[in-house]
């Protein structure tokens, strides 16, 4: 738990980088000359790049081992681009630099994740990514609230500019853990060797089991209901909703909201496994009628609602990809999911972009039917598997090997779930 803390500490800082640019890309593309349908394509892209892309990032993190590598090269791309976004000085630069944001969590995340699912073992995995998402999202509520005020003082430039000091803090703090715990996989006895020979290569070429794809389709399914914050800010800053400055705290109140949820939402999911999820869809339904209100009141509570269901897909639905998947294969597992959660959002976004510029009451439609649709490919799911656990033998019984140089941050002993396996 000392390496979930440490990394979500590297999350944190980043997060402060490129939450606050998320918390401004609607009102800021709406002043380069963005139409609604255009933000909502522009962020859902962005989103589509980061999540899609994960399956071809997630297979060559699980090839090449450099877990290390892919999550480094990621981070640089986001602190890179967020601050360069300040100087575009046309809508298609700036479109480009959101895109490529994004594509640094692209390149991140699977490796990320991997190692944060070695370092909570199978017993404490739901407890170890909400931890991780906890911290990941108090970056994500002191990024808004710093270009809120910054904008306040100036401007949405000057904003993007000083999220670079968090940005150089968050590369420091990684290369240090970097050095500190050089083989995060040595955290759990179930995975597979990493030398040659041939069971280590049959385990690696298993297919991912069916569970896993219906789990991906319902979660596709539901995104297709769920709008980008990009294209409610939009909303906030072109219907005159709120003043400019005070939509970052508009998403910093939604941030708060996905912490706490994702810290409830992990121990639920260790307690009951997959039926911890099926309040996502109510709240997707809802969300709509609240955040594309123009009633003040209404649209704070439609952030809160938006927020919880972000920590939830941060924290639960990623932890349930690790335990519907086999070890060696969690890399690429993580990667379709992805690929499948972005796309949809994808198509959802640019929907629900277009609808909003005919009518808001269709906007609030799609958003029920895709939950009521997703609902019903969520339960037959539950009765196939119940909580959604399996208990992998391989490695059971054998010592976690300790790296040399991880002093009290390596693991201790074999892991618990073998044993009781």
């Amino acid at each position: 738990m000392r390496f979930v803390i440490a990394f979500g500490g590297v999350s944190m800082l980043a997060d402060v980088v490129y939450e606050g640019a998320r918390a401004i890309v609607g009102p800021y593309l709406a002043t380069l000359g963005a139409s609604a349908a255009l933000v909502g394509l522009v962020t859902g892209a962005g989103e589509a790049v980061a999540l899609v892309l994960r399956l071809l990032t997630g297979p060559l993190a699980d090839k090449t081992r450099r877990y290390w590598t892919w999550s480094i090269a990621g981070y640089v791309m986001t602190v890179v681009a967020v601050p360069l976004l300040s100087f575009s000085a046309t809508l298609g630069q700036a479109s480009a630099l959101v895109i490529a944001e994004r594509f640094g969590k692209a390149v991140r995340t699977p490796a990320r994740d991997t190692m944060l699912s070695h370092a909570g073992g199978r017993q404490r995995r739901g407890r170890a990514f909400a931890l991780h998402e906890v911290l990941d999202q108090t970056g994500a509520l002191a990024g808004p609230l710093v270009v809120a005020m910054m904008t306040a003082l100036d401007s949405f430039r000057v904003a993007l500019r000083v999220l670079l000091i968090p940005g150089l803090g968050a590369l420091a703090l990684l290369a240090w853990l970097r050095r500190r715990v050089p083989r995060p996989q040595d955290y759990e006895t179930e995975v597979p060797d990493t030398h040659p020979g041939a069971a280590s290569e049959q385990r690696v070429a298993a297919p991912l089991p069916g569970r896993f794809w219906r789990y991906s389709a319902f979660t596709a399914i539901s995104m297709l209901g769920f709008a980008t914050f990009g294209v409610i800010s939009y909303h906030l800053q072109v219907r005159h909703v709120l003043a400019p400055d005070v939509i970052p705290i508009v998403y910093a109140a939604a941030m708060a909201a996905a912490a706490l949820a994702a810290l409830g939402a992990g121990y639920a999911y260790d307690r009951i496994g997959l039926a911890s999820l099926i309040i996502v869809l109510p709240l997707t339904a809802l969300i709509p009628l609240l955040s594309f209100s123009t009633v003040p009141l209404r649209v704070w509570w439609g952030a809160v609602l938006w927020g919880t269901v972000v920590g939830l897909h941060g924290s639960t639905m990623r932890a349930a990809v690790a335990d519907l998947a086999p070890a060696a294969r969690r890399g690429l597992a993580y990667g379709v999911f992805s690929a499948a959660y972005g796309l949809a959002w994808l198509v959802g976004a640019t929907l629900i972009g277009a609808l909003y510029a005919r009518s808001l009451p269709e906007v609030e439609l799609l958003a029920v039917l895709t939950q009521a649709l997703a609902l019903v490919v969520f339960v037959p799911l539950l009765r196939s598997g119940g909580g959604g656990r399996t208990c992998d033998m391989s490695g059971a019984g054998r010592p976690a090997r300790r790296p040399r140089d991880a002093h009290r941050w390596g693991p201790r002993g074999g892991d618990a779930s073998a044993r009781k396996c």
